[in-house]
């Protein structure tokens, strides 16, 4: 018997990418965010959630897919990893998912490397491919990846 896994899903552009539902604090709609002076562009701002500052990550900045028309406003899925809370910005947000073990496979050459440093593997699901967004790599901005020119 295979073992099953639970992902907290969402999409970036035409990207279908999850996260592992133990790390997902909560999700929720755009919230106004304090910029924060001389930060990487990937940190988008600090948002106040009841109390707790957290910052908010721009996944399209950080996996260096163009940025979110204006007429658009980007989701809130907030992550715990070790110590940090942080918002990772997303288009939208999925369902959560329970996939099969078996159906892992190691992140394609085809996926560009911005995108393929950031994640652990794929799920091949019916028509699509669900990306394993690894969280911690993901808030790490010291792991920087390259930004697109």
């Amino acid at each position: 018997m295979s073992e099953e896994k639970q992902f907290c899903t969402f999409y970036l552009d035409n990207h279908f990418f999850g996260v592992a539902v133990e790390t997902v604090q909560e999700v929720f709609r755009y919230q106004e965010m304090t910029h924060i002076p001389l930060a990487p562009p990937e940190i988008r701002g600090l948002i106040n959630l009841r109390g707790q500052v957290i910052t908010a990550i721009d996944l399209r900045q950080r996996l260096s897919i163009s940025k979110l028309p204006e007429d658009k406003l980007p989701m809130n899925v907030v992550v715990r990893t070790g110590e940090n809370v942080v918002s990772l910005l997303v288009d939208a947000i999925g369902d959560v998912l329970e996939v099969s073990e078996e159906a892992y496979e190691r992140p394609p050459e085809t996926i560009p490397e911005e995108v393929r440093k950031l994640v652990r593997g794929v799920y091949k699901l019916e028509g699509k491919l669900l990306l394993i967004l690894d969280a911690e790599k993901a808030v790490n901005i010291s792991t920087s990846v390259a930004e697109a020119n």
